[in-house]
C-alpha cells in the first residue's frame, strides 16, 4: 500500500489545500494525519474538515486536546496558549467533535501511528538519537510514524547501532531492516528552516519512504493570523521555517 502522511496542520489552509494537491498528484492508496490539526493558525474549521473528508486515519495532537478541554494549557508558550484560547471560541461545534473523537495513536499496514512518540504519544518530542532508540525499543511495528516536534527527520536502529538525521525535500529511504521511526514534517508550521511545507510518501509493501516539500502562500497564511488578531509571531515563524 502507498500512503500520504501529512502531521501538524495547525489551522493553516493554504499549506494544507497545497499539500492535498500534492498528493493527489502522488495518487496514494490512503492518507493519515497524526495530528494537531488545530492550534497557531486562523482557519481551524476548514482545516478539521479537510482532515476529516481526505484523511483515511487521523490523530489527535496536544493542540487539538487543548482546544477540546482534555488537556490544559500551563506548559504552551503565550502565544500557543493565546490561539488554543482563540480556536476554542471560534470553531464550530462540527470541529469540535470531529477532535473529540480522535485518539493520540493507532496502528495499520504493520506501522505504528502516533502523535508524538511511541513511548509518550502526547508529549515527547523525539529529536536525539539515544531518545529514538529508546522509543523504537517499545514501539509495537518495526516502523512508526511520528510528528509534534515539525521537523522532517528519520531515525533507524538495527544491531544496537543507532542512526538518525534530518530529511529534505526528494530524500528516499529503504525501509525493508531494522526499526524505523519517520517524521514526515509539519504542513502548517514547519521549523527545521525550510518554510515549505512537509508531507511523507510510505510504500508499505516496497518498503520505502520519500520525503516532500511544497511551496505555498505563505503570505495568505499569515495575513489570515493577523486579520483574526492572533499574536504577531504565529505569523512571522512561517517565512522562516521556525
Amino acid at each position: 500500500m502507498r500512503v500520504a502522511v501529512l502531521t501538524d496542520i495547525h489551522s493553516n489552509l493554504p499549506a494544507l489545500e497545497a499539500v492535498l494537491e500534492s498528493i493527489e498528484r502522488a495518487a496514494p492508496d490512503q492518507r493519515w494525519c497524526l495530528g494537531d490539526v488545530v492550534g497557531y493558525g486562523a482557519q481551524p474549521d476548514e482545516c478539521a474538515a479537510l482532515a476529516k473528508e481526505r484523511c483515511d486515519i487521523c490523530l489527535v495532537g496536544n493542540h487539538d486536546l487543548a482546544v477540546t478541554g482534555e488537556i490544559d494549557t500551563d506548559v504552551f508558550s503565550a502565544s500557543a496558549a493565546a490561539a488554543v484560547e482563540w480556536t476554542r471560541g471560534t470553531a464550530s461545534e462540527q470541529t469540535m467533535e470531529f477532535l473529540k473523537g480522535l485518539k493520540p495513536e493507532a496502528g495499520a499496514e504493520d506501522v505504528g501511528l502516533y502523535h508524538a512518540s511511541p513511548r509518550d504519544p502526547v508529549w515527547e518530542y523525539v529529536l536525539a538519537i539515544d531518545q529514538a532508540i529508546e522509543c523504537m525499543a517499545e514501539q509495537a511495528g518495526r516502523v512508526s510514524l511520528i510528528g509534534h516536534s515539525h521537523v522532517a527527520l528519520y531515525f533507524s536502529e538495527s544491531d544496537g547501532a543507532g542512526n538518525g538525521a534530518q530529511a529534505a525535500d526528494g530524500h528516499e529511504l529503504e525501509l525493508g531492516e531494522g526499526r524505523w521511526l519517520l517524521n514526515p514534517g509539519s504542513v502548517g508550521q514547519p521549523r527545521d528552516g525550510d518554510p515549505r511545507a512537509a508531507w511523507l510518501e510510505l510504500d508499505t509493501e516496497a518498503w520505502k519512504a520519500t520525503y516532500h516539500r511544497v511551496p505555498y502562500d505563505i503570505d495568505s497564511a499569515a495575513d489570515a493570523i493577523r486579520e483574526v488578531g492572533l499574536p504577531d509571531l504565529l505569523a512571522e515563524r512561517l517565512s522562516i521555517g521556525q
